[in-house]
This record gives C-alpha cells, sequence and structure tokens, in this order.
C-alpha cells in the first residue's frame, strides 16, 4: 500500500498519561475509565477508536451513497467499542449503529451499511480481528 496520508501521535505513561499528535491539534489527558479502575477524568483509548472508527465509517457511508446516489449526508455513525479479558490479556468488539435520515428505505439503507463496511479503512483493518456488529436504525 502506498500511504496517501500517516497521521502520527505519541502516548506516554500508557491510560495515565497524554496522547499528542506529530502537528499538535491533538493533545490529550488519557486516563483509563472507571470501569477499569481509573479515575476517569481524561479519555481513553477505546474512547479514541471509537471517534476514529465512527467519523470513518461515516465518510465511507457518504461515499458509496454518492456511488449510488442516495443523499445520506444527515446520516450518523455511532461505534461503540468494548474491551475485555480474552484469554491472559484483552479484546475489543465494536458495534457500528447508523442512523440514516429519513427517507432511504430500510433495504437500500443496509445494503450502503454493508457497502459502507466493505470500504472503511477501520473495517477492513478490524476484519476477521474483532467482531464488529453493524446496526441500521
Amino acid at each position: 500500500m502506498d500511504a496517501l496520508y500517516t497521521a502520527a501521535a505519541t502516548a506516554t505513561h500508557g491510560r495515565d498519561g497524554r496522547a499528542v499528535s506529530s502537528d499538535g491539534t491533538l493533545d490529550l489527558a488519557l486516563s483509563a475509565p472507571v470501569e477499569l479502575g481509573g479515575s476517569g477524568r481524561g479519555t481513553n483509548p477505546e474512547q479514541l477508536f471509537a471517534a476514529g472508527y465512527a467519523a470513518c465509517f461515516g465518510s465511507a457511508l457518504a461515499l458509496v451513497g454518492r456511488q449510488a446516489k442516495v443523499d445520506v449526508g444527515d446520516a450518523a455513525v455511532t461505534a461503540e467499542v468494548g474491551i475485555g479479558k480474552h484469554g491472559e490479556g484483552f479484546a475489543l468488539a465494536v458495534t457500528l449503529r447508523v442512523e440514516l435520515p429519513e427517507g432511504v428505505d430500510e433495504a437500500t439503507g443496509r445494503e450502503l451499511v454493508e457497502r459502507a463496511h466493505q470500504v472503511c479503512p477501520y473495517s477492513n483493518a478490524t476484519r476477521g480481528n474483532i467482531p464488529v456488529d453493524l446496526v441500521v436504525e
């Protein structure tokens, strides 16, 4: 793959530190969520992954919508990223909830969401590695 763009960010002190992008536009305090024994006062990797996946999937949906000549401009994508024990370590699971605009029928919406799932780089990266459930609302 020839990268069209490369993002870089550095995190220090793991879940209880800071994450900063190479260009400085992202600069966040990190903390583990309360559910994992942290303070919950900063963001956490699962929230960052959820935000990135939701945004990327929304762009993929817009692309396939344009290709199909279906207006999905007002669609909203919510990514729910769960973390849990998996053997000696941890694993992730994702649910993508896609709220389509009025006027997009259920069958067309489902088809567009499935196509977006084939196009989205996050979906391609996670496919076969973690479960991703698609929910069309």
